[in-house]
């Protein structure tokens, strides 16, 4: 009967407690049973039990049980017990309006900067919304733990910043509308959002073209968010990017695969920052075809290019040495590395 939250007698923080703590009761039918009646309390019972102080766990149950509209979502924010953890849950699993009402709470986010960071890499997020948590931690001297948080914060100074809505800004449908055109035309594995022409040129293929479109209307923190949340597309779009910002957040993207790594180490109308990225990062640079593409690209820095050129292959290094696309101090090197191995 208490799985079910039938408790005579009890007030609602009570039955909301009892029926959190049979949750993780050793008996599976009765765990079972209390998780369905948490999903589906009434919300009479709810908000008399958010009255209360209720303990973290029971708060943490509660949110994960019920998601629940912006108004309850206000309410857990308020308890005191509230833990860190469920607050990046709740963080991370927000929707746009849940999103917006768990940012507004500033002094919140300053004592939990996860969140912020929880927040920023949800897509359901609002663009706006994430732009004044990074302005939010810029102005309070806070570092976020977020791949290109140095490019977002550098960019960030320089744009103007929304005061927060209830209905998106122009910026929050240009982002969600490029998110809707990226995932339509998603790249394949292996393929390359740019084609090489005769004289060597690289232009946009054709299927990428409104995605180029759009995201040629973007702000630079529009991008770099793209960057980091975006599709491979997007990426393989973003790292040749003029502005060196942008670029390098692109490269930086927690999302970035293998392949895409062996496409820009490849390209040649990347920047050197790009490859500096892709070169750092042992992940990349375990693959070897990353490891042979750094070294025949003019625009990899020699520091790095001197590091991988004793871990190619003696037939490879033999093409590279004929080879007039690398530099004379990458020609040298990699005699001296035949010589070595002869």
């Amino acid at each position: 009967m208490a799985a079910r939250g039938v408790i005579p007698g009890a007030k609602p923080a009570d039955i909301v407690t009892v029926v959190a703590a049979l949750c993780d009761s050793p008996d599976a039918a009765t765990a079972e049973t209390a998780r369905a009646t948490l999903a589906k309390l009434p919300a009479a019972i709810v908000n008399g039990a958010l009255s209360a102080d209720l303990p973290g766990s029971v708060i943490d149950k509660l949110c994960r049980a019920q998601p629940g509209d912006p108004e309850l979502v206000s309410a857990l924010l308020r308890m005191p017990r509230l833990s860190p953890e469920t607050l990046e849950h709740l963080a991370a699993s927000a929707d746009e309006k849940r999103g917006e009402v768990i940012a507004t709470n500033e002094q919140l986010m300053l004592q939990n900067p996860r969140a912020i960071e929880k927040l920023y890499l949800n897509k359901a997020v609002r663009m706006s919304t994430a732009n004044r948590l990074i302005e939010l931690a810029v102005r309070n001297g806070i570092e976020l733990a977020i791949p290109a948080f140095k490019e977002a914060a550098a960019a960030i100074q320089d744009e103007l910043i929304a005061e927060p809505s209830e209905e998106p800004n122009e910026s929050d449908l240009l982002f969600t509308e490029t998110a809707e055109i990226a995932e339509q035309v998603a790249a394949t594995e292996d393929e390359d959002t740019h084609e090489v022409d005769d004289e060597g040129e690289e232009h946009v293929r054709d299927k990428f073209l409104p995605l180029h479109a759009k995201i040629a209307q973007m702000t630079i923190t529009e991008k770099i968010r793209c960057a980091q949340l975006g599709t491979a597309a997007e990426r393989l779009m973003l790292v040749r990017d003029p502005n060196r910002l942008v670029a390098v957040a692109a490269a930086k993207s927690p999302n970035m695969r293998d392949n895409e790594a062996v496409q820009i180490s490849a390209a040649r109308s990347v920047g050197e920052d790009v490859l500096r990225v892709i070169a750092m990062n042992r992940e990349f640079t375990r693959h070897y075809q990353v490891k042979l593409n750094l070294v025949q690209n003019p625009r990899t820095p020699f520091t790095f290019v001197s590091r991988l050129i004793p871990l190619l292959r003696e037939n490879d290094l033999k093409i590279i040495a004929k080879s007039k696309n690398v530099s004379g101090a990458v020609s040298q090197a990699v005699r001296q590395q035949l010589s070595r191995k002869g």
